[in-house]
């Protein structure tokens, strides 16, 4: 019968019948208008969070930006659900259809999904708000989880979205995320590993690498991504072929890799200007975990596994 309302034999139609249709445009307008106001007021809010929260704590204003830019998401994404399942209800009701029935099959599909998988959904989306609550991860940070590596795009209330190297993009349910480490929380390291024979002077190769750090600290370009000067262990194994020392870049999340690459290019033409020979063969053991495609370690060395900073 509202279908008949709404859509009378042509011969009777009148202006009057538009009324509806009008009716239930103008409300998915101002769902449009609304979702529009509230994404504008979500941004509009974040900005004045940041300035509160810099001088409060002091925190890095990247960091606060990647929160905020998790958090804005989460909420414009849960507002515009919540506006377009309301303005589809109205919308219908305009057209004068009984939507009791429709909400009726929906509470029956709704108990049967709960039935089915509503215990996943519910594990995904409570683990999703502690996520977000705790601060474990945000978007445009490096991740590795469950063993993938990549950039995280999206953290929603119930998936978490990542994208590795080689652009592929791993959906993971927030519930099912039982291995979680973030490799650009409030700072990111960059190991480096530095073979050298044994007839090699270890006290001129640790000399050069000071020289190398204060020198690339000294350009604009890496110095501003530089946070502490270069941290050497010293010799920290011995192989077959000679020693390695191992030393540690402190860098702003996200520009370890960039730094230390730069560092070992350096290292290698340093070195061979010095007359300080570099091992000609490398253990299985010392690969990298950059997560960027096509990743060649130089010659001066690859980074390790990262390690916890050392007392």
């Amino acid at each position: 019968m509202g279908l008949q309302r709404v859509l009378p034999r042509f011969e009777d139609f009148t202006l009057q019948d538009l009324l509806p249709l009008g009716k239930a445009l103008l409300v998915l307008l101002g769902a449009v208008v609304l979702v529009w106001v509230a994404r504008r007021l979500i941004s509009v809010l974040r900005f004045r969070l940041l300035r509160l929260m810099r001088p409060q704590n002091g925190a890095d204003k990247i960091e606060l930006e990647k929160r905020a830019t998790t958090i804005s998401g989460a909420l414009q994404t849960v507002i515009a659900v919540v506006v377009w399942v309301g303005a589809v209800g109205l919308g219908l009701k305009q057209l004068g259809l009984d939507v009791a029935p429709l909400m009726a099959g929906a509470g029956a599909a709704a108990g049967i999904a709960v039935g089915l998988g509503g215990q996943n959904l519910a594990r995904d989306v409570i683990s999703g708000v502690f996520v977000l609550l705790e601060d474990q991860i945000r978007v445009n940070d490096i991740a590795i989880i469950n063993g993938v590596s990549g950039v995280v795009e999206e953290l929603n209330l119930r998936t978490t979205v990542l994208r590795d190297a080689e652009g592929v993009v791993h959906v993971f349910p927030n519930g099912a995320i039982t291995s979680l480490a973030n490799r650009t929380r409030v700072y990111s390291c960059y190991v480096l590993n530095i073979g050298i024979t044994f007839e090699a002077d270890v006290d001129q190769a640790i000399q050069a690498i000071r020289e190398i750090d204060v020198s690339l600290r000294g350009e604009e370009a890496f110095g501003a991504c530089m946070l502490e000067p270069v941290e050497i262990w010293g010799v920290d194994q011995f192989l077959d072929t000679g020693v390695i020392l191992k030393a540690r870049l402190k860098t702003v999340p996200g520009k370890q890799w960039e730094v230390g690459r730069e560092m070992n290019r350096r290292i290698r033409i340093d070195f061979q200007k010095r007359g300080i020979a570099l091992m000609a063969r490398w253990p299985q053991i010392l690969n990298s975990e950059d997560p960027q495609p096509d990743a060649v370690p130089a010659p001066s060395g690859a980074p390790a596994p990262q390690e916890p900073p050392r007392a």
